[in-house]
């Protein structure tokens, strides 16, 4: 097979921008009725799109305390565990080692070394989608960005500024928690659109991935109002641009 290129950054900036949630779809649980209600939300689910956030190492003499963020999402929601919290501990722990929800996400051989040993638990049923993109001819590593550009036809924008911000904080700013959010909400647009996608490749016949399909939430709107600090709620009269 030849190989192919992924849009490049310049052309994906030429793309409509990416689709991210709004901010009443982001929930960050911070009290046990939150907890519950997020654990009967991604229990409920056959697949999460899945990434992780660590604060960041400057020298060789920091100790690597991570990951100290764990984000999940469906294409409808995104629930960010903050993993100084002994129950988002606990339920990061029982989402990542369930063998009956897939957990897809982009470059996640770190993730396999890393949260095993913050966790105590195995990975189980996870899905690299670079290994997805590579079998149809695509380098190693694709990516989030450059593979919404190919699925979705939407420019996906990363800030370098963000992802390498201070993850261990106990109250995460706006701008985190919409990174973080989209890093996972990603993915799982990426894999609910992949079946699409791949019967239209060229290359059709090569062992496509069959993804399941995504459960869609039956509202982002939580049963009860929590504190600021459990769910951002878009701003009044005014778009999510992020």
């Amino acid at each position: 097979m030849s190989r192919r290129k992924p849009p490049s950054k310049e052309e994906s900036q030429l793309l409509p921008p990416y689709a991210a949630l709004p901010d009443a779809a982001i929930f960050i649980p911070a009290t046990a009725e939150q907890f519950d209600a997020a654990r009967a939300q991604l229990l409920a689910q056959t697949a999460l799109g899945f990434d992780t956030e660590s604060k960041p190492l400057f020298h060789v003499a920091q100790v690597d305390t991570g990951p100290h963020v764990v984000q999940l999402a469906t294409p409808d929601a995104a629930w960010i565990l903050q993993l100084h919290h002994p129950q988002a501990m606990a339920l990061a722990r029982e989402i990542i080692a369930h063998p009956g929800i897939c957990k897809v996400g982009f470059g996640l051989d770190n993730d396999k070394s890393t949260l095993p040993k913050r966790l105590g638990a195995e990975l189980a049923n996870v899905v690299d989608l670079d290994r997805v993109f590579k079998r149809h001819g695509f380098g190693a590593s694709t990516g989030v960005r450059a593979a919404i550009a190919l699925v979705l036809g939407q420019n996906f924008h990363k800030s370098k500024k963000q992802s390498t911000s201070n993850w261990s904080l106990k109250t995460l700013n706006d701008a985190q928690i919409r990174y973080a959010a989209n890093d996972a909400h990603g993915p799982a647009m990426v894999y609910a659109a992949l079946p699409a996608w791949e019967a239209a490749q060229p290359d059709a016949a090569a062992q496509p991935l069959r993804a399941p399909r995504v459960p869609r939430l039956a509202s982002a709107e939580p049963t009860h109002r929590p504190h600021r600090a459990a769910l951002l709620r878009a701003p009044e009269n005014k778009k999510n641009t992020s």
